[in-house]
């Protein structure tokens, strides 16, 4: 079995008693970052053996892996925070489970665009989910795509490029469409902004943009439908 175990990403306390309890079980764990992943299993005193599993390597290790777990051998797989396969590495792996009749079990946890998504304040009954964008090539025309989109879009960004991204709504989308800024999702310094682009713009100019950053846009502002009802 290869199970998908969810990590906290932040509180360390965001994980499940479930998968505390497969961590300790399964004989090996792929682990995104395996520093970063020690540092949880140090703190609920788990010593089972660590694997590196990133993008860097992750069509070369696949087959092993696949063999390991065709012999028998249970497995997790889990990233630096959140759930693996969400804007990080796994799916290639869990493709190759499915073409090997071999079984996969997510379980069900931590994922940092829920709890942004949710404090946004949007209608959270329909949206799109479009992780990292491509930091050059595509951007402006996905900016353009957006403009048009009548949901929420959810986007992950790094410190780095908050502000060219909320300069690229300007530009593209518009100064009017609202949007929800969180960062340290479960952190300490854990906050959520919300605002225009300018007005967003203007806080990170005078407040340095620091950690993780999810970023919703609001949906496309439409007009109010006119009354059709004929008056008598």
């Amino acid at each position: 079995m290869l199970y998908i175990i969810p990590t906290p990403v932040g509180n360390l306390e965001d994980i499940t008693l479930r998968a505390v309890r497969i961590l300790k079980e399964v004989k090996l764990i792929l682990a995104e970052d395996t520093r970063q992943t020690k540092k949880l299993l140090d703190h609920y005193q788990i010593s089972n053996h660590l694997q590196a599993y990133h993008k860097f390597n992750e069509r070369k290790s696949c087959e092993p892996i696949i063999n390991q777990l065709a012999s028998g051998m249970d497995i997790a797989l889990v990233s630096d925070c959140g759930t693996p396969c969400i804007s990080d590495p796994g799916f290639i792996l869990v493709e190759a489970c499915i073409e090997a009749n071999i079984k996969v079990q997510c379980l069900p946890g931590a994922t940092a665009f829920v709890p942004a998504l949710v404090n946004s304040g949007f209608d959270t009954s329909s949206f799109v989910f479009e992780g990292f964008l491509p930091h050059k090539k595509g951007r402006e025309t996905l900016f353009k795509k957006y403009a048009l989109e009548e949901r929420p879009i959810i986007l992950y960004e790094s410190p780095y490029r908050v502000i060219k991204t909320l300069e690229q709504i300007e530009q593209f989308i518009g100064t009017e469409r609202q949007i929800s800024i969180s960062r340290e999702i479960s952190k300490f310094f854990e906050e959520t902004v919300r605002g225009t682009a300018p007005e967003l713009l203007k806080h990170f100019s005078i407040k340095e943009p620091k950690g993780e950053f999810v970023i919703i846009i609001g949906p496309k502002i439409t007009a109010p439908k006119e009354d059709q009802t004929n008056s008598i």
